[in-house]
């Protein structure tokens, strides 16, 4: 039921002009969807087939019910244009049906009051300033995933917004991040959520600040160099607080209605909600939402959520159960992405090892960049988190590191994600030893988990608080503790070192931007791993990660080297100056001679702390 404000009284005779006499142009000659201001008023254009009439209501007529009719277009759209109405007035669509009345949010409002609230017209004229961006290269992406609501510092009461991702903008420029993912923001039930239950996906969440704050936010992260991607559900819908729902009063079988499917293809784990991608206007629909986030709020990406379930009723690859339509939605999107703005990245969470997801849609591919690597975080945790060293096999993590050869960045790799510390999963530490995650195992071995993820091949992404050695559970009402930045500030420093060297800041790590891996070295009995990372090879490009995966020091391990000549430690996780605890093993620079090792012309020895990460590379 739509909410009239007190005293507010419906009133008749608003003139509705047929013709926007500025233009000449007739509402049914004109493009887009929802509630679009013009010079002296507002058109709105709605869709809903089944519908005998549609009117609309709103602060600019006294929430008539009646006054204001929007003409048919004979295609199942209705329009028209309300004079005097304008910017930040609150409307429905009254939506008459053969039975009833049908109070509806706009499918296309950029913004509502709260999620059963009302929709609100509003222009597009945010000031973005002067300051030019270009989306950092894909090869140098460190991507930093945060939700908004406990990306703050008071615990309880309200969730943080738009505004606390702001303020903490500068310290992830400092530690490196030239990407910040945003867990979904479109407009969701109540104020506290993950947010992949979206009930008006064109609206920003009231309760983040809104539509202009969510803007302030991405020209802030441009104007320091960091790109914006944020994640979208195009796979269900809601369930709650969803107008979408037997929008214009037709369904079939007790289901959505036109923007749903309506047989046992709407079936998902989060309810009956799958779009129909089957018709065009619900195409258009997701279409519309993606390049809304692209190019009316410059966002540098999009990540979309649960694609599996969008090709697949049931979220995997069995074929009785495809959606065709839905693979097909899946390269219509990416298509358009790719002939307007080619150099903002899709990145698909399918997690069914499916390479046709990136592969190009005129191979018959969906045509995404990158997509989330199962075969990488989900072995990974597992050697990390095994109690035993002897239970730790190295060839699960060299298929790992390697599969990462078959296209780096069209996998985005990690060992934390919200999927991944959350409903009963725990943060890496946490799980490494349950109750005493700032134990010397847990801090050992989450930063070699670190250390995998910025040197391995692969787009590298973190969840925010792991820099630090954040050990909670994540769940949306418990903000992360900011207070472990100076309990362990040593991991901090890691981590900055680590992303500095992916990022090659100083010139002597381009390999770790490369598009080559071998892993040479595998030694599973006393559990080290070694590889290869280059991009066209030689000082300063060519670089030896080591990675010590047992309890066990070495003053002196000899590896195989592509080089001869003096090889530099780079990084080593288990300096002192990490942790007091740390630095068992002290590292040093070593040189290779003319003897073969591991398939490589030269070989060198280096000392190897217990659970320790080196990483080497030339000079000249």
């Amino acid at each position: 039921m739509h909410k009239r404000p007190a005293g507010a009284a419906p009133s008749g005779g608003d003139r509705v002009s047929a013709i926007d006499e500025s233009t000449g142009v007739a509402p049914s000659q004109r493009t887009g969807m929802g509630a679009m201001p013009y010079t002296d008023g507002v058109m709105f254009r709605v869709w809903a087939p089944f519908a005998v009439g549609v009117s609309v209501a709103g602060d600019f007529n006294g929430w008539s019910a009646d006054a204001t009719a929007l003409g048919s277009e004979g295609n199942g759209y209705w329009s028209t244009e309300v004079a005097g109405a304008r910017d930040g007035q609150q409307y429905k669509y009254v939506v008459r049906t053969s039975g009833d009345l049908r109070w509806r949010n706009d499918p296309y409002a950029r913004e509502v009051t709260n999620s059963a609230g009302n929709s609100v017209v509003r222009a597009d004229n945010f000031d973005w300033g002067q300051s030019e961006f270009g989306m950092p290269p894909w090869d140098e992406l460190v991507v930093y995933e945060l939700h908004v609501g406990t990306f703050n510092d008071a615990p309880g009461g309200s969730p943080g917004g738009f505004a606390s991702v702001i303020a903490r903008l500068d310290y992830l420029r400092d530690l490196g991040i030239n990407a910040i993912e945003l867990l979904p923001s479109a407009e969701f039930a109540t104020d506290f959520s993950w947010g992949y239950n979206p009930s008006h996906i064109f609206a920003i969440e009231s309760a983040y600040g809104g539509p202009a704050e969510l803007k302030r936010l991405v020209r802030a992260a441009h104007e320091r160099g960091l790109a914006v991607i944020a994640d979208v559900a195009y796979n269900h819908m809601g369930p709650s607080d969803l107008d979408l729902w037997q929008f214009d009063g037709w369904s079939d079988n007790g289901k959505g209605g036109i923007y749903f499917y309506n047989d046992r293809r709407c079936q998902t784990p989060w309810g009956d909600t799958r779009p129909d991608y089957g018709r065009p206007e619900v195409v258009s629909f997701l279409r519309d939402n993606a390049r809304m986030w692209l190019e009316e709020y410059r966002l540098d990406g999009l990540r979309w959520d649960a694609t599996g379930y969008i090709r697949n009723i049931y979220g995997g690859n069995d074929f009785g159960n495809n959606i065709p339509d839905g693979w097909r939605l899946l390269q219509t999107i990416s298509a358009d992405k790719n002939a307007r703005q080619p150099w903002k990245l899709y990145i698909a969470e399918d997690m069914q090892d499916v390479d046709a997801i990136t592969q190009p849609t005129f191979a018959g591919g969906a045509g995404f960049d990158s997509q989330w690597d199962a075969g990488f975080v989900h072995p990974v945790r597992a050697v990390l988190t095994a109690a035993m060293d002897g239970a730790r096999s190295m060839d699960t993590l060299r298929a790992a590191v390697a599969r990462g050869g078959e296209g780096p960045l069209r996998r985005v790799i990690y060992t934390e994600s919200h999927d991944e510390v959350a409903n009963g999963k725990a943060r890496l530490p946490a799980a490494i030893w349950p109750g005493n995650a700032g134990s010397w195992f847990s801090r050992k071995r989450s930063t070699l988990g670190a250390a995998l993820v910025f040197t391995a091949p692969g787009i590298p992404m973190i969840f925010q608080g792991q820099e630090f050695l954040e050990d909670q559970w994540f769940h949306d009402q418990n903000p992360i503790d900011w207070a472990k930045q100076q309990t362990y500030g040593g991991i901090l420093a890691l981590y900055r070192d680590l992303i500095r060297l992916r990022r090659n800041w100083y010139d002597t790590t381009r390999g770790l931007r490369g598009n080559h891996v071998t892993v040479h070295h595998v030694n599973d009995d006393d559990n080290v791993l070694a590889y290869h990372r280059w991009n066209r090879g030689g000082p300063r490009d060519d670089v030896v990660v080591v990675l010590n995966l047992a309890n066990r020091t070495y003053d002196s391990y000899r590896v195989g080297l592509p080089r001869r000549g003096l090889w530099r430690v780079r990084l080593n996780s288990d300096w002192a100056g990490y942790s007091d605890d740390f630095g068992t093993q002290e590292s040093y620079d070593t040189t290779s001679g003319d003897l073969p090792l591991d398939g490589m012309p030269c070989s060198a020895s280096v000392g190897l702390g217990p659970y320790a990460a080196l990483v080497l590379s030339q000079d000249e």
